[in-house]
C-alpha cells in the first residue's frame, strides 16, 4: 500500500511538471468574450507585457514602438529555441543576451517594477516646436544646444536636423542608463547566488553586460564629439545623410575594416534605409494626429464619425507597427553587417 501511495505521488508530480512545460502553458491563450487580453504574439510572456502596456495607456507612438520591439524579441526567442535544440548555444551566451534584451524592453517602457525617474518620452514628434523651455536633461547637451541655436550658423532646416541629432543622443544616454541599471541588479543577484554552477553563469552574464556598457559608452563619447563638431562648424554641404541613426551607422562603417566596394554598396543600402526611417517617422506623426482627432470626435459623441476615425486610427497604428518592425530589423541587419557578426542580435 505504501509503495502504491508513493507511485501516485510521483505520477501527480510528473503531471504537474508536464503541465508546467507543455506547449499549452507557453503558447498564448485565446481571449474570451469580453476579455480585454489580446493575443498579439506566440510567446506568453510577450502577450503579458503587451496587455500590461494597453492597461498603462501608453501614447500611440510608444505603443507602436513597443509592439515593434516585442516582435523583434519574439523573433530572437523563437530562433534561440531552434538553436538550443540544435546545440548551437552551449555556453548560454545567446540566452543571456535575449534575457538582457527583454529586461531592457521592460525598463525602457517603465514595466520593470521600478519607479523610473529616467525620462521615457522622447517627444520626438515635437521636433519642429522650438520653445525656450526645451531641454535635453543633460547639462553638456543643453549648453551645446543653446550655443548652436544662438550662433546664427544654421538655417531653420539645419536646426531641425541638428535638434534630431541631439534628441537621438539623449535617447542613447537613456538606453545606457537602463543597461547600467540592469547590470547593477544582475550583480546584486550574483552576490546572493548559492550554487557554484549558477554563479558561473551569472558571472558570465555580468561580464557580457560590462562589455556592452563599454561599447555604449564609447558610442556616447563619439556621438558627443560629433555633436560638438557640428555645433561649432555646422553641416557640410556634401553631407551624406540626414537621419541620426543612419549617420551613426555610416560613421561606424567608415571606422570598420571594410573595402571601398563594400563601403559603396553599404552607402547605397543606407540611402534606402534612410528613406525607410523618414517614412516611418511620417507615419508616427500621422498616427499621433489621428489619435488627437479621434479623441476630439469621441468628445462630440457622433457614433458614425467615431467609427470612421477609429477605423482610420487602427489602420494607421497597424501600419506604423509593421513599418517600425521592418525598420528595426533592417537596422539590426546593418549593425551586423558593419560589425561582421554572423548571428543577429537585438538593438532596441
Amino acid at each position: 500500500m505504501k509503495e502504491l501511495y508513493s507511485l501516485v505521488v510521483v505520477s501527480l508530480g510528473v503531471c504537474v511538471m508536464a503541465g508546467k512545460y507543455s506547449r499549452e502553458s507557453n503558447e498564448p491563450q485565446k481571449a474570451g468574450v469580453g476579455d480585454e487580453q489580446t493575443d498579439e504574439f506566440r510567446i506568453s510572456k510577450l502577450n503579458q507585457v503587451w496587455n500590461k502596456a494597453l492597461r498603462m495607456q501608453l501614447s500611440p507612438v510608444k505603443q507602436a514602438e513597443l509592439h515593434s520591439d516585442l516582435k523583434i524579441q519574439e523573433k530572437a526567442e523563437l530562433q534561440w529555441k531552434k538553436w538550443k535544440v540544435e546545440g548551437l548555444d552551449e555556453n548560454g551566451e545567446k540566452e543571456a543576451q535575449i534575457r538582457r534584451n527583454f529586461n531592457v524592453i521592460l525598463a525602457k517602457y517603465g514595466m520593470d517594477g521600478k519607479r523610473d525617474t529616467r525620462h521615457l518620452e522622447s517627444n520626438s514628434l515635437k521636433d519642429h516646436d522650438f520653445q525656450d523651455g526645451d531641454i535635453f536633461e543633460d547639462p553638456k547637451l543643453d549648453k551645446l544646444w543653446n550655443k548652436a541655436k544662438s550662433s546664427g550658423k544654421f538655417t531653420e532646416e539645419e536646426l531641425l536636423n541638428l535638434k534630431r541629432e541631439f534628441q537621438h543622443h539623449k535617447e542613447k544616454i537613456h538606453e545606457y542608463n537602463i543597461l547600467m541599471d540592469t547590470v547593477s541588479r544582475t550583480e546584486e543577484i550574483h552576490k546572493n547566488v548559492i550554487s557554484p554552477l549558477e554563479g558561473v553563469g551569472k558571472e558570465q552574464e555580468v561580464q557580457q553586460k560590462h562589455t556592452e556598457l563599454k561599447r555604449k559608452m564609447r558610442d556616447l563619447d563619439e556621438g558627443f564629439a560629433r555633436l560638438r563638431k557640428l555645433s561649432h562648424e555646422g553641416f557640410i554641404e556634401d553631407s551624406e545623410f540626414r537621419e541620426p541613426r543612419v549617420i551613426e551607422l555610416w560613421e561606424a562603417a567608415k571606422r570598420a575594416n571594410l573595402s571601398n566596394d563594400e563601403l559603396d554598396s553599404l552607402k547605397e543600402e543606407l540611402h534606402h534605409f534612410e528613406t525607410k526611417v523618414e517614412k516611418h517617422s511620417h507615419y508616427q506623426e500621422q498616427l499621433e494626429l489621428s489619435h488627437q482627432k479621434l479623441q476630439h470626435v469621441e468628445a462630440l459623441g457622433d457614433k458614425q464619425h467615431i467609427k470612421r476615425n477609429q477605423d482610420k486610427y487602427n489602420t494607421l497604428a497597424e501600419k506604423t507597427r509593421e513599418m517600425g518592425y521592418k525598420m528595426k530589423k533592417h537596422m539590426q541587419d546593418l549593425h551586423n553587417k558593419i560589425s561582421g557578426q554572423g548571428l543577429a542580435h537585438n538593438e532596441l
